[in-house]
């Protein structure tokens, strides 16, 4: 058996959400021989935003696979492989393209221990969301599409800590899990962190306070947590303190946490860079007026993306995307309502 490298038996001092992935696979590939990882270009070229370079050639082909440009084989192998015993890691390289295999995880993952008993413990990871410039099928958030399908499981970590953690209990996990990477916070200087040198995982289903406050909470997930903390700030300096929750896992949510903290600060705002109708904070929403509306002393706001495609052009996207401005404008309306 294959033993970690040096950059993941030691301690780094700070290390890139990219580099936290990467050792999270080769940690993963050295402690369990079952474990394997598929996909477009993941190889000899590394992934497409380099994962999972040098994997290949430190455990060959058979255990880092070049696939066809065909997200939907990729799925059904990884799904064939799981039931035979192993644990695939398949990769998309870009999560916008989820979509080529919609049928095989929400009508065959997803409902194989339900059907007949069967774990189905595959991971589908790869890069989401935009602010990069990539356009309208480069640049999308699609967790929404699956938190309607009992079965799955659905992550996305803000931080590179989480991002190795989390990767690792997903890896673990006898469930299929999507495991979401922002691909804006890769190498985004402040999302990096020191990571441990003992092997560690994040449970899955678990939210974060990244920012204590009481005025009012902001909860969010995935980059979107920065422009939380960026408002937070801001708002700090005309005495209003907000507290900022990161999700983590979307499916399961962490209802104890969402309901905690409003009913610590009575208001709340729902932070999403997907786009609004049918976005999970509506779903987030309803859970609050179902379980926590005696807290509330104001309505819940949302902040998202506007109900059009992502766009292209920089200052176009700049527009769409949610901001620290419009984070901060809808903050200091709740706090005076």
């Amino acid at each position: 058996m294959a033993t970690p490298s040096k950059a993941a038996a030691k301690q780094e001092a700070a290390i890139t959400f990219v580099e936290a992935l990467r050792q999270a696979l080769d940690e993963e590939l050295a402690r369990d021989e079952r474990v394997f990882i598929l996909g477009e270009d993941v190889g000899v070229y590394g992934g497409a935003f380099k994962v999972t370079e040098g994997l290949q050639e430190k455990y060959g082909e058979a255990r880092v696979i070049d696939t066809p440009i065909s997200e939907i084989a990729i799925v059904g192998a990884a799904c064939g492989a799981a039931l035979m015993g192993l644990r695939p890691v398949a990769e998309f390289q870009f999560m916008d393209f989820i979509s080529c295999a919609f049928d095989l995880i929400t009508n065959y993952a997803a409902k194989l221990r339900y059907r007949n008993g069967y774990s189905c413990p595959i991971v589908m990871r790869g890069p989401c969301g935009g602010n990069v410039h990539g356009g309208p099928f480069h640049s999308q958030n699609p967790e929404a599409y699956f938190m309607n399908v009992p079965g799955l499981k659905i992550v996305e970590p803000s931080t590179a800590y989480d991002a190795k953690g989390l990767l690792k209990a997903a890896i673990r996990d006898e469930d299929p899990v999507i495991f979401l990477e922002h691909k804006y916070l890769y190498r985004l200087p402040r999302v990096k962190a020191e990571i441990p040198a003992e092997d560690y995982t994040v449970p899955i289903g678990k939210a974060a306070v990244r920012r204590e406050g009481k005025d009012l909470s902001i909860i969010t997930y995935g980059a979107m947590c920065y422009v939380a903390l960026d408002a937070a700030e801001h708002l700090a300096k005309d005495g209003i303190e907000a507290e900022v929750v990161d999700l983590r896992t979307l499916l399961p949510l962490d209802d104890e946490a969402i309901i905690n903290t409003v009913a610590k600060t009575s208001k709340v705002i729902l932070l999403h860079e997907a786009t609004r109708t049918g976005g999970i904070a509506g779903e987030i929403a309803a859970r609050l007026t179902e379980s926590a509306f005696e807290y509330l002393d104001g309505p819940i706001v949302r902040v998202t993306a506007p109900d059009t495609p992502v766009p292209y052009a920089p200052p176009l996207e700049e527009e769409f995307l949610p901001q620290v401005s419009d984070v901060e404008r809808a903050a200091r309306q709740l706090v005076e309502y």
